[in-house]
């Protein structure tokens, strides 16, 4: 059992909270036992399980670290002290995981019939990211393609507020210059979101397949972003408020396009 915070695979995975060490080390640190038993279960790459027996109370995750065991991962039990020192939140479960990265290669998305895949452009929020994560999982849609200087997919605030959809999603990374060059050939329509589209995002009738694209919190897409699109979609506005949270937007767009989908299928389109 490691009883010291100062050993040296402690402060390896402790150095995992900064960006910087996470870009480098292609790797990420989840606690709790939700979401480190849905990367058990998507068969994440899980380089190694931390638990603290004292803590670590509850039979589900027991079984995960016996079923990691027969796997073969490496297993670090630490003292509850020493999980408390690298806990992200209060009364930590006593689970925790060191996971590898998994990034598609936007050369290798080839969208098909039915497939629906979301863009973010300079999304800065991670906690926004994560809940997009979620809400493409709920929609069924195959991935998000981050472009530019968006906030890291594998920020702690956006793996807790992905409720494991980090694991079920595509994550693409990628430049717009990239993006624009690889859209022609896709075979893809690409719909953009702005509060100055004349369409009504209600009134839309979504093509398939489709990549939804959406802007960053405070600008939303630019006029060169808005240029690519095929077409560009508004969600009306009736109060005071001239906006929608992103995550907000993101998701009311997400089902609009899911709840279009399924009425066309009902009517045997």
């Amino acid at each position: 059992m490691i009883t010291s915070s100062s050993n040296q695979q402690i402060k390896q995975i402790r150095k995992l909270r900064d960006r910087k060490e996470r870009q480098e080390s292609g790797l990420f640190y989840i606690e709790g036992l939700r979401i480190v038993t849905e990367a058990v279960q998507q068969r994440a790459q899980i380089e190694a399980l931390l638990y603290a027996p004292e803590l670590l109370t509850s039979s589900v995750g027991q079984d995960v670290v016996s079923l990691q065991a027969s796997r073969g991962t490496n297993l670090l039990e630490v003292s509850a002290g020493v999980f408390q020192a690298l806990a992200l939140k209060d009364h930590p479960q006593g689970l925790a995981a060191v996971v590898r990265q998994k990034w598609l290669p936007l050369g290798d998305v080839r969208p098909a019939a039915g497939d629906l895949w979301v863009a973010l452009d300079a999304v800065a929020d991670p906690g926004n990211l994560g809940t997009i994560l979620r809400t493409a999982d709920g929609v069924g849609a195959r991935g998000v393609i981050l472009l530019d200087q968006c906030t890291d997919a594998h920020d702690p605030t956006a793996v807790r507020a992905s409720m494991g959809a980090i694991f079920t999603q595509n994550l693409v990374r990628a430049s717009f210059a990239e993006f624009r060059a690889w859209k022609p050939g896709s075979g893809c329509a690409l719909v953009g979101t702005s509060d100055r589209a004349e369409v009504d995002y209600h009134a839309y009738n979504y093509p398939d397949p489709m990549i939804l694209f959406m802007g960053s919190e405070r600008q939303g897409l630019q006029e060169h972003h808005l240029q690519l699109c095929d077409s560009v979609v508004s969600i009306p506005m009736v109060g005071r408020s001239d906006s929608l949270n992103l995550a907000v937007a993101a998701s009311v767009t997400l089902y609009e396009i899911y709840n279009h989908r399924r009425d066309q299928h009902d009517r045997g389109y």
